[in-house]
């Protein structure tokens, strides 16, 4: 159909039919753009807006993973909200054995110990969302995290933890975490069942986790 100014020639002043005054076509279009709003047609500008807002995030998914299980976390995450990938990993080793290595993480901590790491974040000042991950070791992060968050300025970062456990979920990580980086944003996190037997990998802690993540506007 084509618009009256199709048919007007260059040179005349289009003057208003008397029978369909302006206020009135002017309420035919906003009818119209109500009814175009209830049948979805704006939802793809909105999603589109939001898609281009999340996309300008600079991730790291920073994560410390013994067995495996938070380094799966960390995965389901990354498959979400894109980012990259950076895992924790200490010059000296922890014994195989699950009591031996519980009983090294309780000496760690309880002499305030710093661990070195043996490889860097480079360009941490580009990134400005960190996903930091961790097993919950006697009711915090291992002290991998301490010599981590210590390293590194975390000032006007947003910080989002995530957790595997044992029953203890996030225990006292966050508190230690805000401690460590007083001038960092730090959102919501969430804590999964770990150990022998996790949950990580099952489809009900998949569910648990696109929830979180839609509920911090993570995911697009």
């Amino acid at each position: 159909m084509k618009r009256d100014s199709d048919n007007t020639p260059s040179n005349c002043t289009l003057i208003p039919d008397p029978e369909k005054p302006q206020d009135e076509r002017r309420r035919k279009l906003l009818k119209a753009t109500a009814a175009g709003l209830v049948a979805g047609v704006a939802s793809p500008i909105v999603s589109s807006a939001f898609a281009a807002e999340n996309t300008k995030r600079k991730i790291l998914i920073a994560y410390y993973s013994r067995t495996g299980n938070t380094r799966e976390l960390a995965n389901q995450i990354q498959q979400r909200v894109g980012g990259e990938m950076f895992e924790l990993r200490t010059v000296h080793s922890y014994p195989k054995e699950y009591r031996a290595t519980t009983d090294q993480a309780k000496r760690e901590l309880e002499a305030n110990f710093r661990p070195q790491l043996t490889a860097e974040v480079q360009n941490m000042g580009a990134y400005d969302t960190v996903f930091v991950g961790y097993p919950n070791w006697w009711g915090t992060f291992p002290m991998a995290f301490f010599s981590f968050f210590e390293k590194y300025d975390f000032a006007g970062k947003t910080l989002i933890p995530f957790c595997t456990h044992e029953g203890s979920h996030l225990g006292r990580s966050v508190t230690d975490m805000k401690s460590l980086c007083p001038k960092a944003r730090i959102l919501d996190g969430i804590a999964l069942r770990g150990g022998n037997n996790s949950t990580v990998r099952s489809d009900s802690s998949r569910r648990e986790v696109d929830e979180w993540l839609r509920k911090l506007g993570m995911t697009v």
